[in-house]
C-alpha cells in the first residue's frame, strides 16, 4: 500500500471519533490517521489527543476555530503533503463513510489520480435517507454537473483519495470554498488539471449519533456559488479522462 493518511475532520464528534478512528485502524492498518478538530466544544479535541497518546499511526491536529471542512482539509494536506504521504484520505467523523470499503478505494487509486466514493453510480447506494434528503442531494449534483459541464456522477460527495501528484497539480491555493461547495471545488480543480478521476461506488449512511451540520440555508449558498461559477465561465472547458466507476472486486 502506498503510504496513506486518513484525514477525519471533527467539529463535536465526541461519541463518534473513537469508533471511527478503529474501524479506520482495522481497515487499513498500515495507514496513518490525522485527525483535524476545530476546538470543538464538547471535548473531541481532549479524546484525539487519548487516541494520539495509544497509538503511534494517530495524530490530531488541533485548530484554533471552526472556519468550515475545506479549511480544515486544505491544511491537512499540506501537514500530509510535507511529511511525504502518497494518498490523502477524505474521511467524515460520523460513521456515513464506511472505512470496511476504503481498501476497495486504495485499490482503485493504484492507477488514478482522484477516486471518488460514488453513490450515484450503479452499486452505488445510500441507507436511511428520506426521500427529500436524496433528491436534494441527487439534484445538487445534477445541477452542478451540468452546469459546470463535469462528467462525473456524484459531485458533492466526499469520500475521496486523492495521489500527492493530484493535489500538486490542482492548485490548491486557489480554493476558496470552505463549506459545502469544498468538494464541488476540489473536483473541478482536478478536472481543470486534466488528472484521471475515477468513481467507486460506495455506501453512505446517515449518521445515527450526533447531530448533521447540513442545512438548507448551507445547500443554497453552495448552488449560488456554483451558478456564479457558470455564468463566469469557470466550469470545465475540456473533462479530464474520467471513468464512471471502476472495477474494485469488492
Amino acid at each position: 500500500m502506498p503510504n496513506t493518511l486518513v484525514i477525519i475532520p471533527t467539529y463535536n464528534e465526541r461519541d463518534n471519533i473513537g469508533p471511527i478512528v478503529a474501524r479506520v485502524r482495522a481497515s487499513v492498518p498500515a495507514a496513518d490517521v490525522l485527525i483535524v478538530d476545530d476546538a470543538s466544544p464538547d471535548g473531541t479535541g481532549v479524546l484525539a489527543d487519548a487516541l494520539v497518546a495509544g497509538d503511534a499511526h494517530v495524530h490530531v491536529l488541533h485548530r484554533r476555530s471552526k472556519a468550515g471542512l475545506g479549511a480544515a482539509y486544505l491544511e491537512a494536506f499540506g501537514w500530509g503533503l510535507s511529511r511525504g504521504y502518497d494518498r490523502l484520505v477524505q474521511l467524515d467523523a460520523d460513521g456515513s463513510h464506511l472505512p470496511e470499503q476504503l481498501p476497495a478505494l486504495l485499490r482503485a487509486s493504484e492507477t488514478a489520480d482522484v477516486v471518488m466514493g460514488s453513490r450515484w453510480v450503479p452499486g452505488g447506494m445510500v441507507e436511511n435517507w428520506p426521500w427529500h434528503r436524496r433528491a436534494l442531494s441527487q439534484g445538487g449534483s445534477i445541477y452542478s454537473r451540468v452546469i459546470l459541464r463535469l462528467r462525473q456522477r456524484d459531485v458533492t460527495g466526499g469520500y475521496r483519495v486523492y495521489s500527492q501528484y493530484a493535489l500538486e497539480r490542482m492548485r490548491l491555493s486557489n480554493i476558496d470554498s470552505l463549506g459545502y461547495c469544498f468538494q464541488i471545488d476540489m473536483l473541478l480543480h482536478a478536472v481543470q488539471a486534466h488528472l484521471l478521476v475515477v468513481e467507486v461506488p460506495i455506501t453512505f449512511v446517515e449518521r445515527t449519533l450526533g447531530s448533521s451540520k447540513m442545512s438548507g440555508r448551507i445547500v443554497a449558498e453552495a448552488m449560488g456559488r456554483v451558478t456564479l461559477w457558470g455564468l463566469t465561465g469557470k466550469g470545465a472547458t475540456r473533462s479530464a479522462v474520467s471513468q464512471p466507476a471502476a472495477n474494485t472486486g469488492g
